[in-house]
């Protein structure tokens, strides 16, 4: 049986990348799909989020994403194992702010997650080494 979340995130798949939107088959970018999938599943967003850019490679102090997933998500224990489902909150270069979003949507040896990404719009992407180790924080949605 397919994961609720899972189930709603590929639902997603080929809408066209589009920076803070978020609408199904319309355009997302990675913020934007977990907005969708939290409608789905919860009707009205908690907030509405403020502006924000593009750039993964924004410096500051500021954990603004980090912040609103942790008010609005449920944080799961990184000792835990990866679950189809969970959020997972990437941070893209080393001095940079978190500032990527995915759900993971297979676990195990051939991990699988589905997000946003620029010139792609909405696509299920291995889970490779290199996009793990940039994993920040995981939540689950209440």
């Amino acid at each position: 049986m397919t994961d609720p979340v899972v189930a709603a995130a590929r639902r997603w798949l080929g809408t066209p990348y589009v920076h803070q939107a978020s609408v199904a088959g319309s355009g997302s970018d990675c913020l934007g799909l977990i907005r969708g999938v939290w409608r789905e599943l919860h009707g009205y967003e908690p907030e509405a989020p403020p502006a924000y850019t593009s750039d993964w490679a924004e410096c500051g102090s500021a954990e603004v994403l980090l912040a609103a997933a942790t008010r609005h998500l449920l944080p799961v224990d990184p000792a835990t194992s990866l679950h189809p489902g969970q959020v997972l909150l990437f941070r893209m270069r080393q001095g940079a702010i978190a500032k990527h979003l995915g759900i993971l949507s297979e676990a195990g040896d051939a991990a699988r997650f589905v997000h946003a990404y620029t010139c792609h719009g909405v696509i299920e992407s291995p889970l490779t080494p290199p996009w793990r180790t940039r994993i920040v924080a995981r939540f689950r949605f209440p």
